[in-house]
């Protein structure tokens, strides 16, 4: 597995859910050897673009693509191409696009990492999003508790050649028996006890994330609008320590 965890910051990823690409690149830069990586997602992506993704590469902190391509599965083994030459830590499609997309992502990201002389990023699926109830799942069509929607997806994105999905601390679990030790974890929604809660209604520590058995720790705002960001990446390696 690219950048194997060996300590305890490496498990933490910094959410950078900004369109500002200074802002984005400045922390990126002060954060370097204090936690495992950043993710950059739709906001970033939409702002700023591949060049954007560059920039903060350039900091020297692995990045995790999180865009969570969704559509038939020759535009996302497309769209895979041309996201895998930037080179990312992790890169991550929507469970629900099925078997054959999911197939295809992984297909493509094995062609265009070995055609450009990278590291195949971890492959991860989105199984449900945790902003969904199970009154909304039952409203687009899906008559499932979301415990049991969450396994089913997750089993068939292991089956497919994801590396592991993004979950609910609350799903770990589960998971974890279903899809086995090495299937990676990746965890939002992450609120150290001294942090501000925000908008989060179900918050979960670092420490109780991995002692559930997470591997990842998606972390935004208690770090990013900290008054001394670094300070607050130590202090939740020391608590996952």
């Amino acid at each position: 597995m690219p950048h194997a965890i060996t300590r305890p910051a490496d498990r933490i990823l910094v959410a950078l859910d900004t369109t500002d690409p200074d802002f984005a690149v400045s922390l990126a830069r002060g954060l370097v050897g204090h936690v495992g990586g950043v993710k950059l997602g739709k906001e970033f992506f939409t702002a700023c673009g591949p060049d954007g993704v560059r920039r903060v590469a350039g900091a020297g902190l692995p990045i995790f693509l999180d865009l969570k391509f969704h559509d038939i599965p020759n535009t996302v083994a497309g769209a895979m191409k041309a996201a895998v030459p930037l080179a990312p830590f992790m890169i991550n499609v929507h469970a629900s696009g099925g078997r054959a997309m999911m197939e295809a992502a992984h297909a493509a990201a094995a062609e265009a990492a070995k055609a450009k002389g990278v590291t195949r990023p971890l492959l991860l699926a989105v199984t449900v999003l945790t902003s969904l109830s199970e009154e909304d799942l039952i409203e687009i069509g899906i008559d499932a508790e979301t415990k049991e929607q969450v396994v089913r997806l997750a089993r068939l994105a292991k089956e497919s050649g994801m590396d592991g999905v993004v979950c609910s601390a609350h799903e770990i679990k589960v998971i974890r028996s279903v899809c086995g030790p090495d299937f990676t974890l990746v965890v939002p929604g992450i609120r150290p006890g001294w942090s501000v809660k925000g908008d989060q209604k179900r918050v979960v520590t670092p420490r109780d994330a991995l002692s559930l058995g997470a591997d990842y720790l998606v972390i935004g705002r208690p770090i990013t609008q900290a008054p001394d960001p670094v300070e607050a990446c130590k202090r939740i390696a020391a608590e996952l320590g």
